[in-house]
């Protein structure tokens, strides 16, 4: 049990509707989220990869899988956060993202950071 603090990594998830750039006649909803990842473990770690898998309403799901993140590769130490913004395209005005990303610790350790599922809605304006 005691090691369960050294490889944990915490995801904070901000959705942003790009309403200028998403074409609803069209069926083209864009989203940029802004992710920031926190190592709250006690070990340095570096993402090295990640997986999402978007869901749109229609249950329409892709499945993503790239090295890093916007090109980086970050390591993080204990307490330090890694932010970046990165965006999606749905079909749907609603969908979901979740996904997870793959750290290897300095001690050579790989783990998963499992990113929580978050929703991505168009806001519903009422004029």
């Amino acid at each position: 049990m005691g090691d369960d603090n050294k490889y944990r990594i915490s995801i904070a998830v901000k959705v942003n509707y790009l309403a200028e750039q998403s074409d609803e006649s069209d069926n083209r909803f864009v989203f940029a989220y802004t992710i920031t990842i926190t190592n709250s473990g006690t070990v340095a770690a570096k993402l090295v990869s990640r997986h999402w898998i978007i869901t749109d309403a229609r249950y329409d799901v892709q499945e993503v899988r790239g090295q890093g993140v916007v090109g980086e590769q970050p390591t993080l130490q204990p307490e330090q956060s890694f932010e970046y913004t990165s965006g999606a395209v749905l079909a749907t005005q609603v969908g979901t993202m979740s996904g997870s990303y793959q750290m290897v610790a300095e001690d050579g350790t790989e783990f998963d950071a499992p990113i929580p599922q978050f929703v991505l809605s168009v806001p519903r304006v009422l004029h």
